[in-house]
Formats: C-alpha cells, structure tokens, sequence
C-alpha cells in the first residue's frame, strides 16, 4: 500500500487514495486526459501495486502503452450456482489434496469477498399460464438439486468469505444492481472503486453503474477468490458517443439489439467501451444496464457509463442508504470519476452512434449481433402468407414466448410496456395461441411488486404470462418440457418451430430442442408474439386478431405511448419496493451459527457434485505435445455452447444414457449446467450439441455430417463424439482440435475447457480465441496456439488423419511450430503464436493449471513456515 497517496476524502471521516496526484507526480495534467476505465485502474494500483513497480504500471496508463503486465484486484467476486459452485467444488477438491500433502485443509478459504446467488438451476417445466407456476417449479427445482444444494449449504459454512443467496430470490445481474455493488467500497477506513469479476459472460450489467465489472470463466474466478491478482495490460479502450434520443414506440431492447449489430461491425472485440455524450447522459440506469448487460455479444470485456445524476438517482430509487448514496456522489466528485470530470477525456479511438435512427428490431435467427428490424420481416422472408389450419400449428409456430430476466427485466419501462400490451390487447379480446408455452421469469422479485402496484400482473397473467421463476431460465436452454402433443406434432409434420425471448443468446440448439431458431425481442414484442403465434407473420402489419365488433386489431392499436410508460413507471416504482426485497434477504444469510468440518463429505452416487480428479488421470499426467491426433477440425464461430451444452439433457444422449445408470428417472435429467459439479456427468457433454460441424465427418458427397459426431484415428471409424472421446482416454492418445476464428465464443463456461481437457487435450490451435475462453484453456493446463494471417486449416489441407507435434521454448506470445505429421509420411512445418499472454499465464500453464499452481504455492509457503 502506497500510503503516500492516502488523504482525507473531504467532508468525511474516511480516506482515500488521491490517484490524481500519483499520475501527475509522474506527467503533469495526465489525469484530466485520462479515460473512465484508466482512472480506476490506475487507482487501484495506487492503493494495490508494489510501491517498487506503481511508477512502471502507471506509465503503461499515462502513455497508453501495452507493453507489461499489471496487477489488477478486483474487490469481490460474485457466482451463479452453475459456475460458482463448480468453482467451490475445485475449492472443496484442493482441500482434499492439501490434507492428503499434510497442509492445513481449513486455510483454503476465498481471501476476497465471494457472492454467490443460487439462480441458474431452474427450469420452467410449468409455464406461465398455468396455476403456482412459480411454486411448482420450485419444487422441482429443489428436488432435482438436492445433492448440488447440500453441497452449496456446507459451503456457506465451511468457507470463510463465502456469501449464499438461497434460490428463488432473483439473478446475479440484477441482484448485483439493484443491491450488492456499493459503486464506492468502504474497508479499513479506505473508500475506493468498487470493481468486480463474476462467472457470467453477462456480469458487465453493473458496469452501467461505473463499476468495472467483468466476465471471467470460473477457472479464472478461482485464482481471484484465492487473492492471486488478476494481471493484466493495459485494454483498448474505445469511447461510444452517443447522439440524439430515442424514437417514440422505441424500447431500451431496440435499442441495444441495434447497438449490439454495430459495435460488432466496428470490431469492438476484447474492448473496454466507455459510453457518453448527450445521448448517454439522458439515459435512465435502466437503459444503460441492457446495454451493458450485453457486452459479450457485442465482443466487448467492458461497457462502462460515467457516475453522474442517473446514478445518484438509481441508487436512490432502488432503497440504497442514503449514506451510502452520498458517499458515491462525494468520492465521485473528489477522485474525478463524476461525469464532468471527465470532459477532457481522450481515447484513442471514438464511435458514433445515433439513437434518433433506431427502430423496432428483433435479432435473429441464431445470432444476437444479427439485427432484424421489424419493418423488413417480409422482404428478408421471414414473414409470408400462412393459413391456419384449423385445430393444427402453423409452419414457423412459435412455440416458446418468454420474457425471461438478465436483459431486460432489471428495466421498468420495458417491464411496464409488456404489462401495457397485454392490458391492451386483453380489453380488445386477443388471446396467446394455444401452442406458445409462455412464460415471465423477473431477474428480480421488485419487478413483481411493481407490475402488481400498478396493476398490470394480472393482465400479464390473463395471456399467459404469470411468474414462474426468480431466476435465470429461457435464455439459458432452462425452458422446459413442451407439452407432449405439441411436441409430437412437430415431430410428425416436421415443422419449423421457433422461440421468441427477451434474453440476450439466441444460439442454434440453445433455447429447446425442438426451437429449430430464436429470435430476440422486446418484452412488450414477446407479448405481441404469444398472441400471433408465428414468426411468419409481419409484427408491423399483419392482423392480430378481431375485437368484439369485429375489427381488425394490429400491433399500432395496443402499443402503448412513451407518455403513459413514464408515469406508471413514476408511479409504481418505489424505494421501499427494493428495501422489502433485500434488507430481510441480506439478513438472513447472516443469521446461521452451524458449524461443519472442512473436508467435504462426497456423496458416491451423487450425478451432480463429485471430487474434482485435478491430481488424477490426464491432469496429472505430462503434456508432451507429441503425436496428438485431432479430436475434431472446426469452422469459425464455435460457441461454448458447441463445447459444453448448457441446455436439458436428453435420453439418447451420453450424458442420459449415464443417468439412466445411475438411476435417474428420465424428467429429473435436468440440464447439462446443472451436473457441472460431477465430472463423470459433464465430461460427456463435451461436444455434444446435435448442431455440431465436425469437418472430420463427412458424407459421401463430402459434405459435413451435423451432430455430436467423431472419426476415430487412424481406423477412420466415425462414432458418436463421446465414444471417440472414450476410445482415446483408453489408449491415453494424446489430443488437439484445429479451428478456425473466434472459437469459445460464448458463455464463460468452464466446462468447455475442463471437457476437453479431461479428454485428453494438450492444444487447440485456431485463428482467434474468445478472451474469457483461452483463460479457461489455460487454467485448465491446455495450450492455445494461433495461426498467424494467412494460414488455417484451409490452406493447409488438413483433413484429421494428421498427427502433430508443438515445438519450441513457451514465452508470451513467441512464435512455437507446429509440425503436422501426413498419412502419406510429408512433414511440414508452420508457425503459430503461443496464446499465453502473461509470464503469470506461462506459471500457470507449466503447472498445470489454475488450482495445481496455487496447489504448489500454498504448500511451499507452509513449508517454509
């Protein structure tokens, strides 16, 4: 600690680290020029960094130059169950094997804060039309999970830092908003920037608050919590001028789905976005979280929005403690982090983007960043002629309507919307089609309260939109079960069937089996959706239904004004809303004096938490990177969801076949995400989503096969990709997988680094990687290597009978070679970059991994002691 730098913070009793000062002692007026982003940085390592290294990590800042390594300590951390609990389980497994060394099990504790919110384990097996919804499929909820739930209250006990939020209760994003980030931290008398990581692609929400806060795979999550710092360079950061304002009829939805198509034009990709400007200053904290929410499709780390008076006004209205609230506003002020403060900001590269020029827009049919404006549904042939049949769903039926949380439904005016639509189209007799399993699952149980202050719950209800979850569903692959006749239906007629969500992933195979796409929409859209029951139908247009007189009733006669959204929100929104929710939330997590041991007692039949085999099989064996035979050749754009599935587990698959041997009844297979904790259960979803391109596999007109398919070297027997994945664990044949650019985009899923890795991986090189994805890679002891410009799989006629080698000394980012061994005895070389960025992640790839490294560390300090 630089003590130096620490003053009073004016008018208070706290200190503070005067960052200003520390970056002029070094280049007079720097601070004034410096962005958002970079302030807070160079704050913590005011207060963080070695005194002997601060001046050498500043300079990187000031000069905007990339060429060390710093240190970065986030103050928390924050999980879902998913991630989180796989992580506590690593943490539960390394104590295990510090015992069985002769260290002390109960030191293993996270040394930074860690929150952990029980919120991605349900699905929605009953929807939102039918009664208690929300109670029964709590109920499954809790039974399904039983075993991850033990584990998960022993942990809350067993670990010291650890809080639990108990399901049903809200999402991280939105709990993490509307109450547990500060925005100013308070410790030891030192007030300072809030920051975070979070296990969820999506934890940047917070960022609409001026705290930095990113998405890391649960790997990476674990090295924070353990108090190693998270080293970094410095990141491009891009300026976002936002102009004009909004549309009448326009949502905060329509907006970022725009957003999100041009930030990916502009290659945004691994960016820290910083939004500002007239347009940025007049949004609500609600609309600035959609957009930041979502970052990941857009490719960004970061989506950061000044502290100015929207803040001040956000905290207050979500019950925040006027103390705190004034804190926020005076730090703000005094460090140079309040939004005037940042006029001079410069940055080194300025989009610009008009809001006055968004329309309605869906974004479809498989990708997040493909905007699809409302009024070209019928040129771009998604909307066409259809007759209802009688008694029968129509082609392109839409199957699965779901306002589901994370994006939207941390923002009242598009809950508020929603609730108009239904209220309007409910007085003009439209109904849901019969069809459409719909469904309302908040991010929050304020939004409830709201809906119902204001009257609109029931209507919501009345087409079928009742609540049936505090959680994270739909947009997850946690949509649940249809109803078994609408299933078969599609089935026998073969029909294109789609979903329409107010989520932020829309990837193929994500949302349900039986969805062959999915579109993004609005929550008031969603509603809108329900009612005409297809997605071959012009929103804009086409003829809703009939009111009672017979007149024809489109999208314009229910839509409500900008005007009446406004004062409902005014009026129905309240403080007390969020203090109801959260002060008894927060209390009770506080209120248990059980006492455990600090060994965990693993369950043997448990399918869903199993002790981690990090010192066992292929993670203990030595990484020669020779001979590997390839697992699978891939195209571009392979997602996490490609890697890992997260979505429901089905009877014909590895997994389920698994389950069924070990006992469990088909309708509690529950999701892959869910079994993360078992490795026995989540290793067969590697590479076990249906919508699979393996370039390996191939018919015989030499078109690429789909499916969760592999081509076992060197026999050439194409199996099922888990049965490749057996028949190499066996001969300990040691692994690579060829790929081309962006692959691991996606979730910040673990899974689909520890999958391949317990395959028997050792490399994957590919034309780029997804950030949070090569971090995961490298946690888990596998090396990612790049093609430089100009080659790939293409070009050089790779076809998977290849055997290869790597070598080379590994350093950050040198050129190693990779050498391709041919069936036809040719050997030749090519170069390729070694995607370890850091000497810190050179460390922890010689080790092995994330855990295997701390493993090392934690045992010669006790030695040395």
């Amino acid at each position: 600690m630089n003590t130096q730098y620490r003053k009073n913070l004016p008018g208070t009793a706290l200190d503070y680290f005067d960052t200003r000062a520390a970056v002029e002692a070094i280049q007079p007026g720097a601070y004034d020029t410096l962005p958002y982003t970079a302030r807070v940085l160079a704050e913590n390592l005011v207060r963080r960094c070695q005194p002997e290294a601060l001046t050498d990590a500043l300079r990187q800042i000031i000069e905007r130059k990339r060429e060390l390594d710093f240190p970065w300590f986030p103050a928390r951390v924050v999980c879902h169950d998913i991630l989180g609990q796989t992580a506590l389980v690593d943490l539960a497994g390394l104590r295990d094997a510090i015992a069985e060394k002769g260290g002390d099990p109960a030191k293993i504790n996270p040394v930074v804060p860690t929150q952990l919110i029980v919120d991605h384990s349900l699905a929605v097996e009953h929807g939102g039309f039918e009664p208690d919804a929300f109670e029964k499929n709590r109920a499954i909820e809790d039974r399904r999970n039983e075993d991850r739930f033990h584990f998960i209250n022993w942990t809350k006990q067993a670990f010291r830092n650890v809080d639990v939020i108990p399901p049903g209760n809200g999402i991280m994003h939105q709990i993490n908003l509307e109450k547990m980030s500060p925005v100013i931290q308070v410790r030891d008398g030192v007030a300072f920037p809030d920051t975070c990581v979070g296990t969820d692609s999506h934890t940047p929400m917070v960022d609409a608050l001026g705290v930095i806060s990113v998405g890391v795979g649960g790997l990476e999550a674990e090295s924070v919590m353990l108090g190693r710092a998270s080293m970094m360079r410095l990141p491009d950061i891009v300026g976002v001028e936002l102009t004009g304002t909004l549309k009448p009829g326009i949502t905060g939805t329509d907006m970022v789905l725009a957003l999100t198509a041009f930030l990916r034009r502009e290659r945004v990709v691994g960016a820290y976005l910083e939004f500002f400007g007239e347009g940025a200053d007049a949004l609500t904290v609600g609309d600035r979280a959609t957009i930041a929410n979502m970052t990941p499709e857009y490719g960004a780390t970061a989506a950061m929005f000044y502290i100015d008076g929207q803040t001040i006004d956000y905290l207050k209205l979500t019950g925040r403690d006027d103390a705190q609230v004034a804190l926020v506003e005076t730090y703000a002020k005094a460090a140079g982090l309040w939004a005037d403060s940042l006029k001079g900001a410069e940055y080194e590269r300025v989009l610009r983007f008009d809001l006055s020029a968004v329309e309605r827009t869906l974004a479809g049919p498989s990708n997040p960043h493909a905007q699809l404006p409302t009024r070209e549904l019928a040129s771009r042939g998604i909307a066409g002629a259809w007759t209802e049949e009688p008694g029968k769903m129509p082609d392109g039926a839409v199957i699965i309507a779901a306002i589901t949380s994370c994006t939207n439904t941390s923002n009242p005016r598009n809950m508020v919307a929603a609730g108009l639509i239904a209220r309007n189209a409910n007085r003009l007799g439209l109904t849901r089609k019969p069809w459409v399993k719909s469904s309302l699952a908040p991010g929050s149980k304020t939004v409830k309260m709201y809906l119902e202050a204001a009257g609109l719950l029931p209507e919501l209800e009345q087409l079928g939109f009742g609540v049936v979850a505090f959680a994270c569903t739909t947009c997850n692959g946690m949509s649940g079960a249809l109803d078994p006749k609408i299933q078969q239906e599609i089935i026998d007629r073969d029909l294109y069937a789609t979903a329409v969500l107010s989520g932020n992933r829309n990837f193929d195979g994500r949302i349900h089996p039986y969805a062959k796409q999915a579109f993004l929409a609005s929550p008031p859209l969603v509603v809108a959706y329900a009612i005409a029951g297809t997605i071959r139908f012009d929103i804009e247009k086409d003829v809703l239904g009939h009111d009672a007189d017979g007149n024809p009733v489109t999208l314009k006669d229910i839509w409500p004004s900008d005007e009446e959204i406004d004062a409902i929100v005014r009026a129905s929104v309240k403080p007390e809303q969020f203090r109801e929710v959260y002060i008894p939330m927060f209390e009770a997590r506080d209120q248990s004096t059980e006492t455990v041991t600090p060994l965990y007692d693993w369950r043997p039949m448990s399918t869903y938490i199993r002790r981690p085999p990090y010192w066992e099989g292929a993670l203990a064996g030595e990484r020669a990177l020779k001979g590997m035979r390839p697992l699978a050749v891939l195209g571009d754009n392979i997602t996490t969801d490609h890697l890992s599935p997260s979505n429901a587990i089905l009877a014909s698959s590895a997994a389920g076949e698994y389950l069924a041997k070990m006992g469990l009844p088909e309708e509690d297979f529950n999701s892959y995400a869910t079994h993360r904790g078992d490795h026995l259960t989540a290793q067969r979803a590697t590479f076990a989503n249906p919508k699979l391109l393996n370039e390996m596999v191939r018919d015989e007109n030499g078109k690429v096969k789909q499916g969760s398919l592999a081509r076992i070297e060197p026999e050439g027997q194409v199996t099922r990709m888990w049965e490749a994945i057996e028949t190499y664990m066996s001969r300990r044949q040691p692994l690579i997988i060829i790929a081309g650019a962006d692959y691991g985009q996606g979730s910040s899923r673990d899974w689909a680094a520890k999958g391949v890795r317990l395959a028997g991986v050792e490399a994957i090189v590919a034309e780029g990687f997804e950030r949070i994805h090569r971090t995961n890679l490298i946690g888990m002891g596998v090396l990612p290597l790049e093609f430089q410009p100009g080659t790939n799989r293409n070009t050089l006629a790779l076809d998977g009978t290849e055997t290869y080698d790597v070598i080379g000394e590994r350093k950050p980012r040198t050129t190693l070679t990779l050498v391709i061994h041919r069936r036809n005895g040719e050997r030749v070389e090519v170069p390729v970059t070694c995607r370890l960025d850091t000497a810190e992640e050179v460390s922890i790839y010689d080790a092995g991994g994330v855990l295997q490294r701390f493993a090392q560390d934690f045992l010669e300090a006790e030695n040395a002691a």
